[in-house]
């Protein structure tokens, strides 16, 4: 039986001008151009909850999505098997960890830093934030570097 792929690639012109709006939104967030989501959606000329519904499901196609490599600041409660919780999460959302240094708890915290592979297919950076920092003993969860 035939089943519907997860991910199609579709040319622009097919689509609701609203799904280009919304990845003309995204890029003035992550260009610096819009200081915070309303700014973008506004520049675009849509709404809030059109950048919100659409934000996580609508990506441009570039060669370069596969192998993103992110880097991630995380402090996290120290407390047996967080760091397991963290990597299991990475691994669920697309992440491929190539580095990862957790410094010593201080105060019952400690700080991870943490390079990732993102595939593409699976999760984008902003779903790997939004997953991270759903996990209860994550205090902070911050993107240092992409390309």
């Amino acid at each position: 039986m035939w089943e519907l792929p997860k991910y199609l690639v579709v040319e622009t012109q097919s689509l609701p001008e609203i799904f280009s709006r919304v990845v003309y939104a995204k890029h003035l967030l992550e260009s610096g151009q819009a200081g915070n989501l309303s700014a973008a959606a506004k520049l675009a000329g849509i709404s809030r909850s059109a950048v919100y519904k659409y934000r996580d499901t609508v990506f441009p196609y570039t060669s370069e999505m596969a192998g993103k490599v992110v880097s991630l600041y995380i402090v996290m409660r120290d407390r047996p098997g967080m760091l397991a919780e963290v990597i299991r999460t990475l691994y669920q959302n697309g992440g491929n960890i190539l580095t990862i240094n957790q410094n010593i708890p201080v105060d019952g915290m400690a700080a991870v830093s943490v390079s990732v592979s993102l595939d593409a297919a699976i999760g984008s950076d902003l779903d790997l934030l939004g997953a991270l920092k759903l996990l209860d003993d994550v205090a902070e969860v911050r993107k240092l570097v992409g390309r």
